[in-house]
């Protein structure tokens, strides 16, 4: 669970927190407005419906009579039906209001999400940004049409019946407001110990999903650890957290209702005392009495209500601390008003301003270190790429082989220094214009619910059936194509988790070529294909690079002896460059990477051979 949850209830209502909401209920305002209105007239009829019955036990039970019965329910008709209609009509907007506000802010998330830079989602859990996405908006939607309703009827209905006791009897009124904070101050009590425990069990209560989940998926890992045993005891403790929190929830449950049933009936107590009193003393109608029978049980629900509401929006203000602290999260990498005001923005792209990129790219005295680091990985590095020039980046795992492509792709820019593309300092295009010349292939590649066909079409949203197919036969995916269901139309499920991760890489290949990208990156691209499919692919590649600018992020040294550039990268440093020649004759690290790798694989085939 995350800081912002630990912190919900420590923190004081604040107008201002919801101020920020105001933007998306203004886009609904008619909507809100009339669900208001309607819920006025339900609350005040809700008010003068006991004095309809104060007006029939005075005209027509205690006289036994009938005369003009047909009129009095004739307008008493009239008013349910109106408040059945009021009621309709303001459940219908705060529908709207609930699920067109949560719609608003997700999409304004959703939208600012794309803008983020690529920093922000190497740092910031999934699981999070989710969160924030679905489940903040919907509690904030349901809290803006739901929360503030139950709000305005109870504020309502307390002021109208205090207002309508005091007409009827001023005295027998205050007796009942006395005990009114009294039942305040214990509601709000025991609102905010029960609402604290909740949270606590919803908290419990993730873990416990988690726990599950856990379980379940990786079932074959705890049998071949043999560690069933303590997975049961992990989850008995959870479990019986939940179980303590839920008892306690229970018992301040059990304590509360009949502490303010107690009250209530107190209340109804002193009316019927001092009421009855009045009534057989002919100081007071019967009906008046009933009146006031009937206020003094009904008003202390809505009290309780006005003190769980107020405890609820405490709790969602939290919700929109976090919704708007991502809405507010500006992105590291941004495109400056005049590059937006030529090259559009990601949602608006001014395509017939952009100029055709040779792939020209110049390191001038780059120095860099991650936004969230203390050392430099680059310092005054200096590298010239001319276009068409294939540059290997080798080195082993964790090394820091990405750096220099994500800043050649600008999902990181320099700390100092300048990087150029076809000799402009690239901050003078557009991030999109950049982006959409980059083929990159993923070593794990994501690709997206629906069909082959589908996913290749992203790279190119217009490409033909012809196009589609000739990218299959470049990457030689066409034999596995052919034998699936469907062929490219089979559907690959979500994530691509009917396919091995193998095939999804030479679908992702394919979605790179046909968007004909001016510059390639293949990060260890093709490390889960079998080594036949492989040559295959290298062969394709090689023919696919020329007079392209790529880079090839590989672990196995035998995919880039033809690179026309190798960088060596250790401990996030470049320590060698040269060709493969010039690098085995300096007999360097690179030597002995190139060494422990042949040995590796000679070995390998050896075994594979008996």
């Amino acid at each position: 669970m995350s800081y912002f949850e630990e912190e919900e209830y420590k923190k004081p209502f604040s107008i201002k927190v919801w101020e920020k909401i105001i933007p998306f209920v203004k886009q609904y305002k008619k909507a809100f407005i009339l669900a208001m209105s309607f819920l006025v007239f339900v609350s005040v009829f809700d008010v003068i419906y006991p004095l309809f019955q104060r007006y029939a036990i005075n005209n027509f039970i205690v006289p036994g009579s009938t005369e003009g019965i047909e009129k009095f329910a004739v307008l008493y008709g009239c008013i349910l039906f109106t408040q059945a209609v009021s009621v309709i009509f303001f459940i219908q907007n705060a529908m709207k209001v609930e699920l067109n506000v949560a719609k608003a802010i997700r999409k304004a998330l959703f939208v600012h999400l794309q803008k983020l830079s690529f920093s922000y989602y190497n740092t910031t859990p999934v699981g999070y940004m989710m969160a924030r996405v679905m489940s903040d908006t919907g509690r904030i939607g349901q809290m803006v049409s739901w929360g503030l309703i139950d709000m305005l009827w109870a504020i309502i209905y307390v002021i109208g019946v205090f207002i309508a006791m005091m007409l009827l009897n001023v005295k027998l009124a205050l007796l009942v407001m006395c005990i009114i904070p009294c039942i305040a101050l214990i509601t709000m009590y025991f609102q905010k110990k029960i609402l604290n425990i909740n949270r606590k069990i919803r908290k419990i209560n993730s873990k416990m999903t988690g726990a599950f989940n856990e379980g379940i998926t990786g079932a074959r890992t705890s049998k071949t650890l043999v560690i069933e045993d303590k997975n049961l005891k992990d989850f008995s403790q959870i479990t019986d957290k939940y179980y303590n929190y839920t008892l306690k929830a229970t018992i301040l449950n059990a304590v509360f209702i009949p502490i303010i049933l107690t009250f209530s009936t107190l209340a109804v107590c002193f009316v019927l005392v001092r009421g009855g009193y009045l009534v057989i003393n002919d100081a007071m109608e019967f009906g008046t009495l009933s009146v006031f029978i009937t206020y003094a049980i009904s008003i202390f629900e809505p009290i309780q209500q006005i003190a769980r509401v107020f405890a609820d929006f405490v709790s969602t203000q939290a919700n929109i601390e976090r919704v708007t602290g991502l809405l507010e999260t500006e992105p590291q990498i941004t495109d400056t008003p005049e590059v937006i005001e030529k090259y559009g923005d990601n949602f608006n792209p001014k395509k017939e301003n952009w100029e055709h990129l040779k792939g020209d790219i110049e390191f001038q005295d780059v120095s860099f270190k991650y936004p969230d680091g203390d050392e430099y990985i680059l310092t005054n590095f200096n590298l010239k790429i001319p276009a068409g020039t294939t540059v290997a980046i080798v080195g082993e795992t964790g090394a820091g082989k990405s750096t220099l492509v994500n800043l050649a792709c600008r999902f990181f820019e320099p700390t100092s220094g300048r990087l150029l593309i076809d000799g402009r300092d690239y901050k003078e295009r557009s991030q999109l214009w950049l982006h959409n010349n980059i083929g990159y292939v993923l070593q794990s590649p994501h690709l997206f619910s629906g069909t082959i066909r589908e996913n290749i079409r992203y790279g190119k949203f217009d490409a033909t059936d012809e196009e589609i197919e000739a990218a299959i036969k470049i990457v030689a995916a066409d034999s596995i194509v052919k034998n699936m269901e469907n062929g490219l139309d089979t559907n690959i499920g979500e994530g691509g988790d009917r396919l091995s991760t193998g095939e999804k890489q030479l679908i992702s290949f394919a979605r790179a070529i046909i968007a004909d990208p001016r510059i390639f990156v293949l990060d260890e691209a093709t490390s889960s294909i079998d080594t036949q499919t492989e040559q295959l692919i290298q062969e394709a590649i090689m023919h696919l690079l020329k007079n392209r600018t790529s880079f090839l992020i590989a672990h196995r040294l035998s995919t880039i002896k033809k690179a026309d550039l190798i960088l060596v990268v250790r401990n996030g440093k470049i320590i060698e460059r040269g060709t493969h020649k010039e690098l085995l004759r300096q007999k360097g690290y690179y030597h002995s990477l190139y060494l422990k790798q042949f040995e590796e694989e000679t070995g390998a085939a050896v075994l594979n051979k008996k």
